[in-house]
């Protein structure tokens, strides 16, 4: 444990030779070492092998000091100012930080390490956090040597020893600034988290950016919800000029498609609203009798070419990439999501191949520059260069996180075939991408033209009389005549609604046919078609990371931590791609939205990283920053996060948990999950709405039914709740009498499954506690259908537990051998010892002869033979052994024998490379063997009295020693 928040002023007076006035590691002069810290493990061989045998280089892998749970305070403290937060608010926000338990081991390491150097290089990353890490390991080791920052944004040789030869103070801006982040968090989500777990359910979390993301996810399931679709039609055809023969030129060919009646626009997607209404009157609405009027007049129409218009085309190429832009191209292009696209960059940056991948800035540097231009004229011809390098300006404020993009290491870049031998997999298409995006970013533009062709065809007959005299098709088409920056390289598209937005499908490269006004056009085909608008698309990790930069909504080392901490949270769930928020999300942002407003808009979030830019910049303090946001601003009338969480009184916590649907439907998140409810007045029919009785004022029966995980929010129409009533009103469907009891036997839907149950009278059901009678209940079997089941299969299902036999123990008492349904599927049990069973099937067929074989084979871990590995990966390149993927108890994981490694969330047990598996084993075996240790209370007693004997021997020297 440290002491209160020191100050890195004090340290850093002369911070290229800091020397702590308090005691600590004591200089070991004429050494000549030097130790160098860095933060991951990975990174240490390559820089100790760039520097040299002078320096000794070590990670801190990560944090080494953080702020404590409040339980975990010393007791003293519990009372004190730190009792709430670890934080004391009223005397500076003054943090109280301590060495997590699980780097004590490491602090000692650095610490023995750094007695035998004299000189201390921190090279944490160039970066907020990573400035925290440079300072908590100057405030916990206290070095008695002089210490020096160094910083580097990528890890080559060259850029290693410029870094070492040109070291920088400690900047104490940044540490403020991500201290003010910490101690921020901590606030908002110790303040506004019990609130939750008060009024919608307990142990939910609330933060600061965790709570705006979740917010974007639910708005836009809300403007889905509200989506109303629209129909309309348009009319496709085919198209040729003739030759002077008469006969069609087949290499004229063309498709256009109808775009106006009379001089009237036709609508398309665009024109219509979200609550499916056309947005103007100066658009004309086809319908399907329409289009079909229409396509069955053109081919005998008189069409000819009324307009010809050809522009030039000029596209330039994107910049290089940001964290952001990376995450959402390697979403498109790799189908990597947030996290492992970091995960994947994360590897290359430490192993030498790319810059620093946390970074706003869309900048290069001038060798970087100069490196993407040559490599450019090299391999495409000094045409594809232009005359001066391309300067990217960032969207983002304050780009602060790194000075450069992401782009190839060192001053001359390698190509994707130069590092093939050493590169695979993911990181092989990672960094062919960020080669590829770095270099088309300096080259020259695209260029062609773009022509529009407008045909007008002069309807008669019946279609001139009921719909239209002229019908107008146009095409347009774009055509490449210079390819440059497109030969290396071409962004990818998120996946929009160009059917409800109105998007254009994108340049087309096909060629329209040399034609002038007036030329008439063979018809070859006309066909209608019939469009539904649709609802904007969901997010998706990579859509969400875009609108979270879009909106200043965090910062590139947050994008993909927030992704994942609100899918963790359960308040979104994957579906394919696309991120589905939960009704527990809705009901959380409700709260935030109605009581909390200030705390989830997206313009005073954005305010507060500005202001965090700010501190780290040195404009802002970071104190009287904190003060404003948690007292609140009297010259701005703005309340405090403190003052707004005092009063509770008026959150209806019933309210926030309720999501009208519409007719009378509403959704309530409940304490086990959300369900949909429909209120109707006693005396009212809720299907028909008819009276069926006396209807008495305020008398109200409440029908409510479970909504199951798969059914979308967005599925939840009045329709949709008003069929899951009417299944559960239904109280399921009766297969017959139990022969045996006389009492009904039913099938139902539950929540967890469907199964079957008996059907008890009122007077048997009338009991307390343990005298109640409790209906006999089973679920069905994995095989079995609810609409199928019958009352034969359901009865044997209600007969479990299966009496297999009685045989005798080794004490001579009977003991019964039955077959049961558990938890973890078909067992069987013979007073405390358990069997696994193959197949649910056999609890109805297995005899007690084949039970006793079962029993006769030696116990087995786990509940069955070892099953056949799902893939098989290789041999490791460390162990050198086979590296299968096996499913465990706790889910899959690989192993080559010795090591077991968990597959992580996003790992896909049949899909996963050997690269990923081998990297999950090499985590594995750096984090070394799991030791637990076990304390019982007998030795607990003895160390307590070893101490209490040591302390007496103490008091007893001192004593000694006084007199």
């Amino acid at each position: 444990m440290v002491p209160l928040r020191g100050t890195v002023s004090d340290a850093a007076t002369n911070p290229l030779h800091i020397v702590s006035q308090e005691a600590g590691i004591g200089v070991a002069a004429g050494k000549g070492r030097k130790l160098v810290i860095v933060e991951s493990p990975n990174k240490v061989k390559s820089i100790a092998g760039y520097l040299g045998g002078d320096y000794d280089v070590e990670a801190s892998v990560g944090h080494i000091r953080d702020l404590p749970n409040p339980s975990e305070l010393p007791a003293e403290m519990k009372k004190g100012p730190f009792g709430k937060f670890a934080i004391d608010v009223d005397n500076g926000f003054e943090p109280y930080y301590v060495v997590d338990a699980d780097k004590k081991k490491k602090v000692a390491e650095l610490k023995r390490a750094l007695k035998d150097a004299d000189e201390l290089y921190l090279a944490t990353d160039e970066d907020r956090e990573g400035e925290a890490i440079a300072w908590h390991l100057l405030e916990t080791l206290k070095p008695r040597v002089p210490v020096k920052r160094m910083v580097f944004n990528e890890i080559t040789r060259e850029a290693i020893q410029r870094a070492v030869n040109n070291t920088r103070e400690l900047d104490k801006d940044l540490v403020d600034a991500q201290e003010s982040r910490r101690i921020l968090d901590r606030l908002y989500g110790y303040e506004v988290s019990p609130v939750l777990w008060r009024k919608v359910r307990q142990g939910l979390s609330a933060g600061r950016v965790q709570s705006v993301v979740t917010r974007i996810v639910v708005e836009r399931e809300r403007e889905r919800m509200a989506f109303v679709r629209a129909s309309y039609w348009d009319v496709e055809g085919d198209f040729s000029t003739r030759d002077q023969q008469g006969e069609v030129v087949a290499s004229d060919t063309f498709t256009a498609r109808l775009s106006s009646l009379d001089g009237k626009r036709v609508a398309t997607g665009r024109d219509f609203t979200d609550a499916g209404q056309l947005r103007s009157t100066s658009v004309v609405h086809v319908d399907e009798r329409v289009a079909r009027a229409v396509a069955a007049a053109v081919p005998q129409a008189s069409v000819a070419v009324s307009d010809v218009q050809e522009k030039p085309y000029t596209r330039r190429p994107a910049a290089p990439f940001t964290t952001s832009t990376l995450q959402q191209e390697a979403s498109r292009k790799l189908r990597l999501n947030a996290r492992n696209a970091m995960r994947v960059a994360q590897r290359l940056y430490e192993g030498g191949y790319i810059t620093y991948m946390r970074t706003d800035s869309t900048t290069l540097s001038q060798s970087a520059l100069t490196a993407a231009r040559s490599q450019a004229r090299d391999l495409y011809g000094a045409e594809y260069v232009p005359q001066e390098p391309r300067v990217y300006a960032s969207k983002v404020k304050n780009a602060q996180e790194a000075h450069e993009a992401v782009r190839p290491a060192g001053d001359r870049f390698r190509t994707p075939a130069q590092v093939a031998g050493e590169l695979r997999g993911d990181e092989y298409a990672m960094y062919e991408l960020i080669w590829k995006r770095t270099v088309a970013s300096q080259m020259a533009d695209a260029s062609g033209s773009t022509a529009t062709i407008r045909l007008t065809a002069t309807l008669s007959g019946e279609a001139a009389t009921d719909v239209a005299t002229t019908a107008e098709f146009s095409a347009s088409g774009t055509v490449i005549t210079f390819k440059g920056f497109l030969a290396a390289y071409e962004e990818g598209k998120d996946d929009v609604a160009p059917t409800r937005r109105g998007e254009d499908a994108g340049e087309g490269g096909s060629r329209l046919p040399k034609v002038s006004v007036g030329v008439p056009l063979a018809v070859l085909r006309t066909e209608a078609d019939g469009h539904e608008t649709s609802p904007p698309p969901r997010y998706t990790q990579a859509t969400l990371v875009k609108a979270m930069e879009e909106k200043g909504i965090g910062r590139p080392s947050t994008y993909a931590q927030m992704v994942e901490t609100i899918a963790d949270r359960g308040y979104v769930v994957n579906r394919g791609n696309a991120l589905v928020p939960t009704w527990l999300a809705f009901a959380v942002t409700q709260l935030l939205e109605q009581h909390f407003p200030r705390l989830v808009d997206y313009d005073f979030t954005a305010s507060m990283e500005e202001d965090l830019d700010r501190i780290a910049s040195g404009d802002e303090q970071r104190v009287a920053w904190l003060r404003r946001f948690y007292f609140g601003d009297e010259a701005a009338s703005a309340e405090g996060l403190r003052h707004l969480v005092e009063d509770l009184g008026d959150i209806d916590a019933k309210g926030i948990s309720t999501i009208p649907l519409g007719e009378g439907m509403v959704v309530r998140v409940g304490r086990y999950g959300p369900y949909v409810e429909q209120t109707v007045p006693d005396g009212i029919d809720p299907t028909t709405g008819e009276v069926t009785g006396e209807v008495a004022e305020g008398d109200t029966t409440p029908r409510r039914a479970t909504i199951s995980d798969d059914i979308a929010p967005d599925e939840m129409t009045p329709a949709k709740a008003r069929e899951l009533l009417e299944a559960a009103a239904d109280d399921g469907r009766v297969l017959g009498k139990d022969p045996g009891s006389g009492h009904d036997v039913v099938a139902r839907a539950g929540r967890y499954g469907p199964y079957v149950t008996e059907v008890l009278p009122e007077e048997e059901t009338s009991g307390k506690g343990k005298n109640k009678v409790k209906p006999r209940t089973a679920s069905l079997f994995k095989d079995m259908d609810l609409a199928s089941i019958d009352l034969e299969t359901a009865l044997k299902l209600l007969s479990l537990p299966r009496v297999v036999g009685v045989v005798q123990d080794d004490e001579g008492k009977d003991v019964e051998i039955t077959a049961q349904n558990g938890r973890y599927g078909p067992y069987l049990k013979k007073g405390t010892d358990s069997r696994s069973l193959q197949t649910e099937q056999q609890l109805f067929d297995v005899t007690l002869e084949e039970a006793l074989a079962i029993y006769a084979q030696p116990k087995q871990r786990g509940r069955a033979a070892a099953a056949p590995p799902l893939k098989e990966l290789g041999a490791d390149p460390v162990s050198g052994k086979p590296v299968v993927v096996k499913e465990g108890r706790f889910g899959p994981y690989v192993t080559d024998g010795e090591t077991n490694a968990t597959l992580r969330r996003d790992d896909d047990p049949t899909a996963i490379t050997p690269e990923r598996g081998f990297e999950l084993l090499a985590d594995k075996r750096a984090k070394g063997p799991t030791t637990r240790k076990r304390t019982t209370k007998k030795a607990a007693a003895k160390k307590t009295t070893a101490k209490k004997a040591t302390a007496r021997k103490t008091a007893g020297k001192t004593t000694a020693k006084k007199a």
